[in-house]
Parts: C-alpha cells; sequence; structure tokens
C-alpha cells in the first residue's frame, strides 16, 4: 500500500481508502501492519466483512449453525472456538445500553479507526447497524475484545 500511495502521490493522485476483509475474526490489518501504515498516510481503511459474515452476529451456535456454504466451513469446533467471543460481545453490549453483538463488533472497528461496510439483507437489519453509532466502546472494552479475539483464534 505505500509503494501504491507514493506512486500515486507522484502523479498528484491521493489514496484515500484500502478496503480490506477485517473484523474481530480476521485481525490480519492489524497486525500486518496495514492499519498501522493507513492512519500515518491518513487513507480510510474500509472493513468489509466487519462481523465476519455473520459469525459476530450471535444468530449462530453449535447447534445452529449457518446454512449453506458458510455451515460447512464454520462446523463444530471451529464454530465453538469462537462463542466466548460472541458472548464477550452480548455481555459488553448489555452494559451499553443493550446493544447487540453486531453493534458492539461494528464499533470496535470504528474504535480501531475502521470504517466499516456490513452487508444488509433488510431494513431491520439496517438499522441495527446503525445503532452501533453515537456512542464508544472504552479503552477497556476493546482491549477486552482483543484479548477475547486473540483466545478465540488461537483455539
Amino acid at each position: 500500500m505505500r509503494r501504491a500511495h507514493d506512486a500515486l502521490a507522484r502523479r498528484g493522485v491521493p489514496l484515500a481508502s484500502n478496503q480490506v476483509e477485517y473484523s474481530l475474526l480476521h485481525r490480519r490489518p492489524e497486525r500486518s501492519g496495514l492499519l498501522a501504515a493507513c492512519r500515518d498516510l491518513g487513507v480510510a481503511l474500509i472493513a468489509y466483512s466487519p462481523v465476519g459474515k455473520g459469525m459476530l452476529t450471535g444468530k449462530y451456535t453449535p447447534a445452529h449453525p449457518p446454512p449453506g456454504t458458510r455451515g460447512r466451513s464454520w462446523r463444530g469446533k471451529r464454530l465453538s472456538q469462537i462463542q466466548p467471543l460472541v458472548d464477550a460481545l452480548r455481555q459488553l453490549g448489555e452494559r451499553h445500553g443493550g446493544k447487540t453483538p453486531s453493534q458492539v463488533a461494528l464499533n470496535w472497528l470504528m474504535r480501531k479507526g475502521a470504517l466499516p461496510i456490513p452487508g444488509v439483507k433488510n431494513a431491520l437489519q439496517t438499522r441495527e447497524n446503525a445503532g452501533a453509532l453515537g456512542w464508544s466502546l472504552t479503552p477497556d472494552d476493546v482491549a477486552a475484545l482483543d484479548a477475547a479475539s486473540d483466545g478465540s483464534l488461537r483455539a
């Protein structure tokens, strides 16, 4: 990204954004230094799949996996491993006035400096996603989610 930024800058074109997969289940932008580079260069990091393709919404469990391809990817043990993270999202949401796991996951991304672009299938999901705005996780909340994420990703 730095090379692209420099090449564009030589031509007088600013690099405005970089869209990558980023969520509590996919933290490569943090670990690779991409998020820090975006901050340094004033490039907006746009996070797609910010609720982990639905896995962070709280609606899927080992007993009720997602249908189709996602269900095959997230069977049994893998889905069980992320349940402590989903529980942490749920608990933090309750402490912040009844926010949903999705709203907490989106707010976490915003606290990290990313712009999440969640997919929606209906007006209800649009309203729910909007509930991630107008409040903020505390630094301690962000650290707790980081730790829960690290535990889920290692499990």
